[in-house]
């Protein structure tokens, strides 16, 4: 029996989980990663990298907790692993603080995050303009870190590692028996997504070791997340805006906001500014169709649009793409698996 050749499209977070997954699930698959940007070239590298979720209007949110469940319970192996380091994986306690009291005081995710609870009136003293916070433990993945790590077991299960720019489907269609895309905001070309758009975020990687806590506004533009090497303050929630270049009057507005939050950030020097698009869509994309190319039928399977919340779900939606792509093996008429 010949191996099934099986294609991933994209090699940010995303991609790398749902290559990883299916080469150490499907032994029997050959699995070639195929992407024209790796780390430390991708969005994911610049993503702060911590655990929180939205609600996604349109998914059953018993999907959306296992999503994160999922993601949650994965990294947390790795953080009390002897792989912690390495793979930048990281426990983060910290605190999210709103101005209005919001209308679900404990988030879906709240049972799977560590000793989730409400602030008291004397943590919230330090946030005058604030009205209401939760305080829990959660995780933080530094990708610059975590990409390289994942690349590295992905090879060890046997996948092929290949960078290039792959321009349409049809190019790949003679080569693969299954294709995978997460190509993120490449799937707006790729496979003519117009749902999929760029929300353009920036932020500043800051030296201030004596920051230990996070500090998370409930709006999601606002946030400092203490990591291995440096704080990540931010930043931007710029719809449709593809700039990819460093906006200066941001930059004030970050350090000035992040300020508010933390005055101890005036004393913090700049070690770096970073620019990246968020491929969002009003709801991430986890499903498959067969799609005609060059006179055949081949499953396509894809994993995108998760916005900023990539690393969050990352393995969650790898483990469903890992679902679909058994499905369409299951499909598969005998003769093209020999």
């Amino acid at each position: 029996m010949r191996s099934v050749k099986v294609v991933v499209v994209g090699a940010g977070v995303i991609g790398l989980s749902t290559a990883v997954c299916i080469a150490e699930a499907l032994p029997f698959c050959s699995v070639t990663l195929l992407a024209d940007q790796f780390s430390p070239d991708t969005t994911s590298d610049g993503a702060a990298g911590i655990l929180f979720a939205a609600q996604f209007p349109d998914i059953p949110l018993e999907r959306q907790r296992s999503w994160f469940k999922e993601s949650f319970e994965h990294l947390l192996a790795i953080a009390q692993s002897q792989h912690a380091s390495e793979a930048g994986v990281l426990l983060s306690s910290g605190w999210q603080i709103f101005k209005e009291v919001p209308a679900n005081k404990e988030p879906f995710w709240s049972e799977f995050v560590l000793g989730f609870r409400l602030m008291t009136a004397r943590e919230l003293k330090r946030f005058p303009d604030h009205k209401f916070g939760q305080a829990f433990t959660t995780i933080k993945c530094e990708c610059s870190s975590y990409l390289p790590w994942l690349e590295k077991r992905f090879r060890k299960a046997g996948g092929q590692v290949e960078q290039r720019k792959v321009n349409n489907l049809q190019e790949l269609s003679k080569s693969y028996d299954i294709i995978v895309n997460c190509s993120g905001l490449g799937s707006k070309t790729l496979v003519g997504d117009l749902q999929v758009h760029p929300v353009r975020g920036q932020v500043l990687k800051v030296q201030a070791p004596w920051l230990q806590h996070f500090i998370r506004d409930g709006d999601g533009k606002t946030y400092i997340y203490p990591g291995v090497h440096s704080v990540t303050i931010g930043g931007t929630r710029q719809e449709g805006d593809w700039r990819l270049d460093v906006d200066e009057g941001d930059t004030e507005s970050i350090l000035e906001r992040c300020g508010r939050l933390e005055p101890s950030l005036s004393r913090a020097k700049v070690l770096s500014e970073w620019v990246g698009l968020r491929p969002s869509r009003r709801n991430p994309r986890v499903e498959r169709e067969l799609v005609l190319l060059q006179g055949r039928r081949v499953p396509l399977v894809h994993n995108y649009g998760h916005g900023g919340w990539g690393v969050t779900l990352a393995w969650g939606t790898a483990l469903d793409a890992l679902g679909l792509v058994r499905e369409c093996l299951h499909e598969m008429p005998p003769q093209a698996k020999l």
